[in-house]
């Protein structure tokens, strides 16, 4: 048997499913793709996370929409965070190309000719379905890791949330949570300290200008109602597709925090919200996070072993999560250990740093006897990829240079009047977009304030009214008529008394 023959059974032998699939594309070996290799990732799982890899320009987007519209057509849901603004296009059908023509040629797939079921969502000031959280739901612990408090901090933080749920006084956007703060230490010291115990105004301080860092950002968007519900997540269409639910965040970028919170809050959310689902033939929902390294730059020891925790427990639930990155090195050991599918295109060895990245990057993968690793990795081209996925029983399955296929939806943008049709068409758009702005924890505390400080002025006013009173009265009773005060005085009873003497005489 040929070196191509023995290759050609590794990896129909490795990639041969009972159950449904994803297609990935055809095995590729020394530069010859072979048709009918077939690289297919087991649905059952998708749940077991992944990583998508590759420098600038490598296909890593393509790469995400080829599984989210196949995902889609088993009718599974999926979540895309379109950082970049390039994924709004797998809502409408390919164009078609001879050059896509020719590469299905190779691969031995059928080329059609498809789009998927699309929401348009948006956590900013972008047009889309508003996807919102309240600072209740929230909860403290998130929040005190999001904001990266010191352990005091944190429990005032805690503090406030009780004081909230014992007064009944919803806790909705990062207003309510500045007024409360504000109240704990101002109008409502005495209070809080008879409660709670007393809280130092330095520590509120502190929280109040890490909220104000997090406003600064964008969040005051984010936090408030409607709150977005989880489960409609999860819709598929009357054919059975999964929807495909694009978060446009192409205006968050620079901002981090808010792109860590946001994707923190929906986690936890998802996590808390879905039933145990434990090893099913397809998963619930996936979740692709483009970008990934703006969760991890800059987080806190806490925020990344909360990240850790979610990825390690959130795969009970029947979810899957897939970073997209540039390199594996983006992404915490802790996490990267998770990942069961690995796709990497391309990487660039411009420079030393670069190349001792690429040894490590090829570490992360199987040994194999018919690819050098490392130096494929650096001649893969465009829409090419190193694959490692896991078998249905969770073994590694063999590591392939795959010519992946094209996606059969648009590589390309929505129109703004693509977009526009396309949201208000949404039955979710009525549904989260209306604007609800009711009474809340700021507006109730200001009401308070307003009542003590009535209450204040009424008492100050009948006080001074009654030392009126008094200085009146005091004044009434000691100003005498002039003739009984002469009458009355000691000087004349002295002459009296002395005239009375001498006549008695």
């Amino acid at each position: 048997m040929s070196q191509k023959d023995e290759f050609f059974k590794y990896i129909t032998d490795g990639y041969s499913p009972k159950g449904d699939a994803i297609i990935m594309g055809a095995a590729m070996l020394d530069g010859e793709t072979l048709t009918n290799a077939h690289v297919k990732i087991p649905l059952k799982t998708m749940n077991r996370h992944g990583l998508i890899a590759g420098a600038t320009g490598t296909g890593k987007t393509k790469t995400l929409q080829i599984i989210a519209e196949q995902l889609s057509q088993q009718g599974v849901p999926t979540l895309l965070m379109d950082i970049k603004g390039d994924l709004s296009g797998i809502a409408a059908e390919s164009p078609g190309h001879e050059k896509i023509d020719e590469r299905h040629e190779k691969i031995g797939l059928y080329f059609k000719k498809r789009k998927s079921p699309v929401e348009i969502m948006t956590i900013s000031e972008q047009d889309g379905i508003k996807m919102r959280a309240t600072v209740s739901e929230f909860g403290p612990v998130l929040l005190s890791r999001i904001l990266d408090v010191t352990e005091t901090q944190a429990g005032i933080i805690s503090v406030v949330f009780k004081y909230c749920d014992d007064n009944k006084l919803p806790l909705l956007d990062l207003d309510d949570l500045k007024k409360v703060l504000q109240y704990a230490t101002g109008a409502g010291k005495e209070e809080f300290q008879k409660e709670y115990g007393r809280i130092s105004t330095s520590s509120t301080g502190a929280i109040l200008r890490k909220l104000i860092e997090l406003e600064q950002q964008g969040a005051q968007r984010f936090f408030g109602e409607r709150s977005f519900d989880v489960k409609d997540l999860v819709r598929k269409d009357r054919d059975g597709n999964g929807y495909v639910n694009v978060i446009r965040l192409t205006d968050i970028q620079d901002r981090p925090k808010l792109f860590s919170t946001f994707m923190l809050s929906l986690l936890a959310e998802i996590y808390s919200t879905f039933p145990e689902q434990g090893d099913s033939d397809k998963p619930e929902l996936i979740l692709f996070i483009d970008e990934a390294h703006l969760i991890f730059d800059n987080a806190s020891k806490a925020l990344l072993s909360q990240i850790e925790s979610i990825v390690k427990l959130i795969r009970s639930k029947g979810i899957g999560l897939y970073f997209v990155t540039q390199n594996p090195t983006d992404i915490p050991e802790g996490v990267l250990s998770q990942l069961g599918l690995k796709i990497q295109h391309a990487l660039r060895a411009f420079t030393a740093k670069d190349r001792k990245a690429i040894k490590l990057t090829a570490q992360n993968y199987p040994e194999t006897d018919y690819y050098n690793t490392a130096e494929i990795l650096t001649s893969l081209g465009i829409g090419e990829a190193l694959i490692s996925a896991l078998d249905e029983k969770g073994r590694p399955s063999p590591l392939a240079a795959t010519l992946l296929r094209a996606p059969e939806s648009r590589m390309d943008v929505l129109s703004d009047r693509e977009l526009s049709d396309l949201i208000a068409d949404s039955e979710l758009t009525d549904k989260y977009n209306e604007e609800i702005d009711r009474e809340s924890a700021e507006e109730i505390l200001q009401k308070k304030i307003e009542e003590a400080n009535e209450e204040e002025i009424k008492e100050k006013a009948a006080k001074e009214k009654a030392k009126a009173r008094k200085s009146s009265t005091s004044r009434t009773s000691t100003r005498q008529n002039p003739i009984l005060k002469v009458l009355t005085s000691a000087s004349f009873i002295r002459g009296v008394m002395g005239i009375l003497g001498k006549a008695l005489k």
